[in-house]
């Protein structure tokens, strides 16, 4: 296989390997499928090992296959910091791969990517969403946005910021229930518990008081996008951050309740993985994501 041939089969094989589909990894890289086959095969031949499991439904990794991944991930990644360096122009070219809340990309991420990717016009982004927690490596993402605490992890994390969390209901759910005038009565309304807090507790804080409730939880839901859309409706309370519930206060369609007491802050992090060099890419990006969150 010549060098040119045997960079576009690894890239070839990142991209089935993250699309888990020929057809689809053929089209992005302006390949033919019967084109792309035969470069993965003789890839394949040359290691003497099997990478990809084919079915007529999808693509997925031998074990063998995860392993050479990563390592070819992080020498991709290498060659284009390479590349990128020797051009000298700040150009960004390739693909970065980044993982988000539902939440967050439909509120931050999308109204604001248009912008970033034309100061970059030869970077094409890959958003992910998805609102439990990946792999970072073995999914190929290049930056993940993650919030509240980080567990332990040997990830490389930077600070987006730290967003107040308030109580929020919708004017119908208020009409038939009233509104709780004391953290006390929250445990005594319907809740739905959503994102970050979905926990079995509510800590107010006021001056040198602090009182925390348990919320009866009636809907529990793990995206806060659709437990903002359940409060909406008035199935409940909901405990989302300020800057995701400001539009609908805004425009009243939420009502801010409690407003003398505070809850808790939630913290907000853009995550590289472990072991290789971030994309210059991937580091624009959340660059672009810092100064973007400074007005939030």
């Amino acid at each position: 296989m010549w060098m040119s041939d045997q960079l576009a089969a690894l890239r070839l094989f990142v991209r089935v390997a993250h699309a888990g589909s020929f057809s689809r990894a053929a089209k992005e890289m302006k390949l033919s499928q019967p084109t792309a086959s035969r470069l993965i095969s003789v890839l394949e031949e040359q290691l003497g090992a099997t990478l990809l499991v084919r079915t007529t439904r999808s693509v997925t990794l031998t074990d063998a296959g995860r392993d050479y991944l990563a390592s070819v991930q992080t020498a991709l990644d290498t060659l284009d910091q390479a590349e990128h360096d020797v051009r000298g122009n700040g150009e960004l070219r390739g693909r970065i791969r980044v993982a988000s809340s539902s939440i967050f990309a439909s509120r931050v991420i999308v109204p604001s990517v248009a912008e970033f990717m034309a100061l970059h016009p030869s970077l094409k982004v890959e958003l992910i969403i998805e609102d439990q927690r990946q792999d970072l490596i073995a999914e190929g993402v290049d930056v993940a946005i993650r919030f509240g605490k980080l567990a332990d992890s040997t990830a490389i994390a930077r600070s987006l910021g730290r967003w107040r969390l308030i109580l929020a209901a919708a004017p119908r759910y208020l009409e038939k229930h009233g509104a709780p005038n004391t953290p006390d009565e929250v445990a005594n309304h319907r809740a739905i518990l959503a994102g970050p807090a979905a926990n079995s507790e509510w800590t107010f804080n006021r001056g040198d008081e602090q009182v925390t409730v348990r919320p009866a939880g009636d809907l529990s839901i793990t995206g806060s996008e659709v437990g903002i859309n359940a409060s909406l409706v008035g199935l409940g309370m909901v405990v989302a951050s300020y800057p995701s519930l400001r539009g609908y206060i805004g425009n009243g369609e939420l009502v801010r309740l409690l407003p003398e007491w505070e809850m808790a802050e939630i913290e907000s992090h853009a995550l590289f993985a472990s072991g290789q060099a971030a994309k210059p890419a991937a580091r624009a990006f959340v660059d672009y994501l810092q100064q973007l969150l400074k007005n939030f």
